[in-house]
C-alpha cells in the first residue's frame, strides 16, 4: 500500500517528534493546573490520578498501533513509536507517582495492603515494572549496543498491553464505554501482534507456491 498521503517533509520530521512531546505532556500540565486550582471535583487526587491512567493508556494503544497501521493501511508513523511509547511511561510514572505520594503518602505498608487486597493494583504495577527497562533501552546507542536482543526484550510491550488492560478493567465493577472500547483495542493489538508471524508464513508459503521454489530443500 502507498504511504499515508499527508505525511511531512523530512526536513519537518525531527521537529514533528519534538512537537509530538510536547503536546502529549499538554494533557498532564491541564490536569496539574485544574488540580492547583481547585478545578478536579471533590476528590482531585483520584480524578487527577484516573485522567494520568486513561493517558497512559490512550499512549500505550497508540504506540502499539503504529505497525498494524502499516502493514494494514501504509500509514507509516514508525518515527513517532518511541516518542508514543515514551509518552506512555511519563503518564505511567505520573500516575504511579500521584499514587504513591498524594493517595497513600509514601506509606508502604499501606500500598502492600492495597495490592493484596485489590488485584488490579499488581497488575499495575507488574505492567510499570516491565515498562522501565523499555523505557530505559528506548535510544539509539542501546539499538546498536543490545543487537538483536533489543527486539526480544521490547516484545515485553505486549505483556505490558496485557497488564494495562487488566489493571483498567479490574479498576471498576462496572465497565464504562471507555473502558470497553480501550481493553477490547488492546485485546485487538496483542492478538494481531500473535498473528502476524502466522500470516508472514503464509505469505511466503504462497510466493514460493506461485514460483515454483520448494518449500524445503533437505
Amino acid at each position: 500500500m502507498a504511504e499515508f498521503p499527508l505525511a511531512l517533509p523530512k526536513r519537518w520530521q525531527p521537529a514533528s517528534v519534538w512537537a509530538l512531546y510536547v503536546v502529549g505532556l499538554l494533557p498532564a500540565a491541564w490536569y496539574f493546573y485544574l488540580g492547583a486550582t481547585g478545578g478536579l471535583g471533590a476528590d482531585p487526587v483520584k480524578i487527577f490520578e484516573l485522567f494520568l491512567g486513561l493517558w497512559a493508556i490512550r499512549f500505550l494503544i497508540l504506540t502499539l498501533a503504529v505497525s498494524p497501521a502499516r502493514e494494514l493501511f501504509g500509514w507509516n508513523y514508525l518515527r513517532y513509536r518511541r516518542a508514543l511509547g515514551l509518552l506512555c511511561f511519563y503518564y505511567v510514572a505520573m500516575h504511579f507517582t500521584v499514587y504513591m505520594v498524594l493517595d497513600q503518602a509514601f506509606i508502604i505498608q499501606a500500598v502492600i495492603d492495597d495490592v493484596v487486597k485489590r488485584p488490579f493494583i499488581m497488575f499495575g504495577m507488574a505492567g510499570m515494572t516491565l515498562l522501565i527497562p523499555l523505557a530505559l533501552t528506548s535510544n539509539n546507542f542501546s539499538i546498536r549496543r543490545l543487537g538483536p536482543n533489543w527486539v526480544r526484550l521490547h516484545r515485553l510491550v505486549y505483556i505490558v498491553a496485557a497488564c494495562g488492560a487488566l489493571h483498567f478493567a479490574l479498576s471498576t465493577k462496572v465497565l464504562s464505554l471507555e473502558q470497553y472500547i480501550y481493553v477490547s483495542l488492546l485485546i485487538f493489538l496483542i492478538l494481531y501482534r500473535s498473528w502476524r508471524p502466522i500470516a508472514r508464513s503464509r505469505k511466503r508459503g504462497q510466493q514460493k507456491a506461485r514460483t515454483g521454489v520448494p518449500a524445503a530443500v533437505s
